[in-house]
């Protein structure tokens, strides 16, 4: 009969409908029909994930929504800074605050007809300021945040109401930041003492109301002057590391190790050259209360001076220290003679600037623990003869067993003493 299944029972129509969806749950499921092994047939719930496989016995007349595309997020607009550039250069764009337009408007009262000009002056906008903060030691955050805009000021009203200032935009920038200006390269300030201030882009002057062009023949001015207009400037910021004593040297010459003996910094010590990558700064404590700032300048190369190996930006670093301590590797990795490879750092330092070879200097044979003692004096001797100085005019020293480290510091507490007199 018509309708009916083989068994002869009457067909009947599964109660749920084909394709319903849990609630609280993103599950879509299908009613699907399973034939069974005695022949019949009979209806279950499946989910999507199901309908999809390879079992014959399934059939789904729904196979629920195509599948999405795959989503590719857009690259990220953010800079990435790769860990051996140096964080010592940004650029910036300042705009001040346009001053506010002076009001035209005349005083109507009741009982007064002619009250004469009422109109108020605008406000002045506010400036871009830029200060000399303690706390901050990177330029790091210019790179993702270069813009700074100050408020404007606000336009003059009736009733001889002034209007707002515009609000001073303040930015706070490392001790030792150097500013120029984009276009001119001329020096705008530089900033090496705490709290020192400096405005870069000075807000406009707010406009006159008509009350201030009112006379004896002239009493209901219509006219007003308009703010004075925004400034506008790119900067570049030059961190320069401020640091009584710098160490200079070829690579692997002993300076980070020395640092590391002097103050408590750490930085990276290792039997390779160019292991110190940026400027690292450390406090040198001497009896009596005494402090010197030292700054560990990373490896110079020859040709430093015409930017090979980062030479610019090695070299810019010591421009603010008041003393040089010139470190020479006895015993050279590489066989190179050491009276050579004090030449090549002197060469370089007068090329880049005549007046950091003026700098005082405390001359440091290092690394003398490596050399044979028998062999000690003759090869001091000899090196400093080479150099041009008498052996009571250099130190002779090791930076990673202490000797004369103390001595070195001294020195260099002497020199920068007599440089600050001066």
């Amino acid at each position: 009969m018509q309708g009916r299944h083989p068994d002869g029972s009457r067909r009947r129509h599964h109660p749920l409908p084909r394709t319903f969806r849990r609630r609280g749950s993103g599950r879509s499921f299908r009613a699907a029909v399973r034939s069974d092994r005695q022949g019949g047939r009979r209806s279950e719930l499946i989910p999507p994930s199901r309908c999809f496989g390879p079992d014959p016995s399934i059939r789904s007349r729904r196979l629920g929504p195509r599948p999405r595309a795959s989503f590719h997020p857009a690259p990220s607009r953010t800079p990435r800074i790769s860990p051996m550039h140096l964080l010592d250069e940004a650029k910036i764009f300042v705009r001040s605050g346009k001053g506010g337009d002076g009001c035209v408007s005349l005083r109507r009262e009741k009982y007064v007809p002619k009250g004469g000009p009422d109109g108020g002056d605008g406000g002045h906008g506010g400036s871009v300021i830029l200060i000399a903060d303690p706390h901050l030691d990177t330029l790091l955050p210019f790179r993702y945040a270069p813009h700074f805009f100050a408020e404007r000021g606000q336009q003059g009203s009736g009733s001889s109401k002034h209007g707002r200032h515009g609000v001073d935009k303040r930015v706070r920038v490392p001790i030792g930041t150097q500013i120029r200006d984009e276009e001119t390269m001329e020096i705008v300030a530089d900033l090496d003492e705490p709290g020192q201030e400096v405005v870069v882009a000075r807000g406009g002057r707010g406009g006159f109301g008509n009350e201030h062009f009112k006379s004896a023949t002239h009493q209901t001015p219509r006219e007003s002057t308009p703010g004075e207009p925004v400034v506008e400037r790119t900067l570049l910021l030059e961190l320069k590391l401020i640091a009584d004593v710098g160490l200079v040297g070829l690579p692997n010459a002993g300076k980070s190790t020395l640092l590391s003996t002097i103050s408590k910094a750490r930085p990276k010590v290792a039997n390779y050259p160019f292991t110190t990558l940026v400027p690292q700064p450390g406090i040198a404590e001497l009896p009596g209360d005494r402090r010197l700032v030292v700054a560990d300048i990373p490896g110079l190369i020859e040709g430093a001076a015409d930017g090979a190996g980062l030479g610019h930006d090695f070299l810019k670093h010591i421009e603010r220290t008041k003393v040089i301590v010139h470190l020479i590797d006895l015993a050279p990795m590489d066989g190179s003679d050491p009276v050579h490879n004090h030449e090549v750092i002197r060469r370089e330092l007068h090329a880049f600037s005549g007046a950091l070879s003026e700098k005082p200097e405390v001359l440091v044979l290092n690394k003398i623990d490596l050399v044979d003692p028998d062999e000690q004096d003759a090869l001091v001797r000899r090196t400093a003869h080479a150099i041009g100085v008498g052996s009571d005019e250099v130190v002779v020293a090791s930076g990673a067993t202490g000797v004369n480290v103390r001595e070195i510091l001294e020195r260099a507490w002497t020199l920068v003493k007599d440089a600050e007199a001066d």
